[in-house]
């Protein structure tokens, strides 16, 4: 498999789903493997605070958009809605690093769902979340 653009690593394509929130931050990348959700971007000034750092904002945003996204793949005709978002920031990022978000449920209910992420920049580990949804039919 090839990459899609110069600087993207393998196996990403461009992430199916458009948001107003996620829309400045474009492009996005996504890549599936079983459980395992991963929703990655290349490091931008957009994406820094003044001090040219990856934003926490934006670190807490993707990791809620990849967990909320990994329980709703392996739910059928569901939506999710976030009940609670906790992010621990363990280092930071840069521009010109790849980032990616690593999200896979813990949990899944009828009604609420469970999951976990990890958050990588170039590999190394800066960030780790954990959130609870809840389950809404479409």
């Amino acid at each position: 498999m090839t990459s899609i653009a110069p600087g993207i690593p393998d196996g990403f394509a461009r992430h199916f789903r458009q948001s107003p929130v996620t829309d400045p931050w474009e492009p996005l990348y996504t890549r599936r493997a079983d459980d395992l959700f991963v929703l990655a971007l290349r490091i931008d000034t957009p994406h820094c605070n003044a001090r040219g750092l990856l934003h926490g904002g934006v670190i807490s945003a993707l990791a809620d958009n990849a967990m909320g996204l990994a329980c709703v793949l392996l739910l059928e005709n569901a939506s999710a809605l976030t009940i609670n978002l906790s992010v621990d920031f363990l280092s930071t990022g840069k521009v010109g690093q790849w980032l990616e978000v690593r999200a896979a449920p813990t949990r899944l209910g009828k009604t609420l769902a469970f999951a976990d992420a990890r958050v990588f920049a170039d590999d190394a580990l800066i960030a780790k979340a954990s959130g609870t949804f809840r389950i809404v039919a479409r």
